[in-house]
């Protein structure tokens, strides 16, 4: 009888990622000494880092998609998804703002560029970095609306993909009982989205190899030696935004402590950290958010729109960028100057999130359209811009998780008791299937998830010692 309790049956698997994570830190380090050991070869290697960042990006739209129609279709109401958007649009402008004014005072303090000089190769590099500068606003709402209904699951644009999705969302609430096939035959893709999602994450430290050793070996330490104190003072600011102030919020609304959802995000960190750019870890970020205890329909709604508007990190690399470049060409700007040309590029950056180097167009056209004298200037952030990526990434990264985290709270969507077992290790994330069968969905469990959730309550004891 005795025998029988400790069967080695109970004892669950290990969780094999584990190991997929540290390949992703050695393939990094890697990267960086054949950068410098033999530069021209990494620069070849850098379709190894698009290559696997395109695969990640392939996943999103039909990620997103899913999400929203599962959440916002099994919600009863559909006053309460209004609700949701509504908030997080609100919390979405005023942090925008609040980056803003950090950005701003952490600028005027260090005075960074002063004493660099603008040749006229960097004037050529910030030329052509205008001419890739965003759009407009008006061709930013238009670009919204997709095509047809089925292009936006396959042009790419998270905003179009969020549109169709809350229709079909919608559309799925208002057929009630009829709807409910619809919802199954979703959650089915869902799963199978998020099982190549979970095949194509092996790749990962080969892409993260790419992507390092290439910019090593095109950048190397020229461009960092005279540039490495507003690459300090960006890496400083948004350090000092994610823990203060975002940490702050947290702690007050969610009475979670910031440093432990970063730790729970902490592989999606090292994503970000080797790819340079936020989408990658988009989908795991989704599915995260609903295993911590966040509602699907908040999730749903909250992470995708915060990658087009809640750009924490862009918006303090604007304003420290731009006042940068003022400096280190002897024309500061002016109160007015600034609040004005900030103000611009924030509207102008939506969209931009995730993508890399787009920080770098925005900040150029916004210079083009208010003042066309430091446009050339430009060129002396372009050699340093992937690794100030990394920090925008990161930022706008933490905010969406927290922004999510606080979303959900507000609305009375968030299981603070899930939360603490999943940030205690109580309950680890499966990142075999990256769904969460007891947490974030509205719909009542088919078969189908009461036998997946029947692995993990019995097995729950043995884990946490393991």
């Amino acid at each position: 009888m005795q025998t029988s309790t400790t069967t080695p049956a109970v004892r669950p698997r290990r969780d094999r990622t584990h190991y997929l994570y540290l390949a992703v830190i050695v393939a990094v380090l890697a990267g960086i000494v054949v950068g410098f050991a033999v530069p021209e070869l990494a620069k070849e290697l850098k379709p190894l880092g698009t290559g696997f960042v395109a695969l990640i990006k392939m996943m999103i739209s039909p990620i997103i998609f899913c999400t929203i129609v599962l959440g916002v279709g099994s919600v009863r109401q559909a006053a309460k998804v209004g609700k949701v958007g509504g908030l997080a649009l609100g919390y979405f402008l005023v942090m925008s703002t609040v980056a803003l004014a950090i950005g701003l005072v952490v600028g005027n303090l260090i005075h960074p560029g002063a004493g660099l000089r603008l040749n006229a190769e960097l004037a050529g590099a910030g030329q052509e970095a205008a001419g890739g500068s965003s759009e407009g606003t008006v061709d930013f709402l238009l670009g919204v609306i997709p095509t047809s209904l089925l292009s936006s699951l396959t042009g790419g644009e998270v905003l179009q993909t969020l549109l169709v999705a809350l229709l079909v969302g919608f559309a799925v609430q208002g057929m009630g009982s009829r709807g409910e096939p619809v919802l199954r035959a979703v959650g089915v893709i869902q799963r199978l989205v998020f099982k190549i999602l979970a095949m194509i994450m092996w790749l990962a430290p080969i892409g993260a190899f790419g992507a390092i050793a290439a910019v090593v070996g095109a950048t190397g330490l020229d461009a960092l030696k005279s540039l490495v104190q507003i690459m300090l003072g960006f890496y400083a600011t948004c350090l000092v935004f994610v823990v203060v102030v975002l940490g702050l919020l947290l702690r007050l609304v969610a009475k979670i402590s910031i440093f432990s959802l970063l730790r729970y995000l902490g592989r999606e960190f090292l994503l970000i950290v080797s790819t340079s750019s936020s989408e990658s870890a988009l989908p795991r970020l989704i599915a995260k958010m609903e295993h911590v205890g966040v509602s699907r329909p908040v999730v749903g709604i909250t992470v995708p729109t915060g990658y087009s508007f809640n750009l924490d990190g862009t918006a303090i690399y604007l304003t420290m960028a731009s006042l940068f470049i003022a400096s280190a060409m002897g024309d500061p700007l002016s109160v007015g100057e600034q609040v004005s040309l900030l103000v611009f590029m924030i509207i102008a950056s939506k969209g931009a999130a995730g993508i890399t180097g787009a920080g770098l167009a925005t900040l150029a056209g916004g210079l083009q359209s208010h003042r066309p004298d430091l446009v050339d200037g430009v060129g002396l952030i372009v050699g340093i811009d992937r690794f100030m990526s990394e920090a925008r990434a990161l930022t706008n990264f933490a905010g969406n998780a927290v922004a999510t985290v606080l979303v959900g709270t507000w609305t009375g969507e968030f299981d603070r008791e899930q939360a603490r077992a999943v940030l205690a290790g109580e309950r680890p994330f499966d990142e075999t299937t990256m769904v969460d069968d007891d947490h974030g969905a509205d719909d009542a469990p088919t078969a189908d998830d009461a036998a997946s959730v029947g692995d993990r309550p019995a097995a729950e004891p043995a884990r946490v010692g393991s």
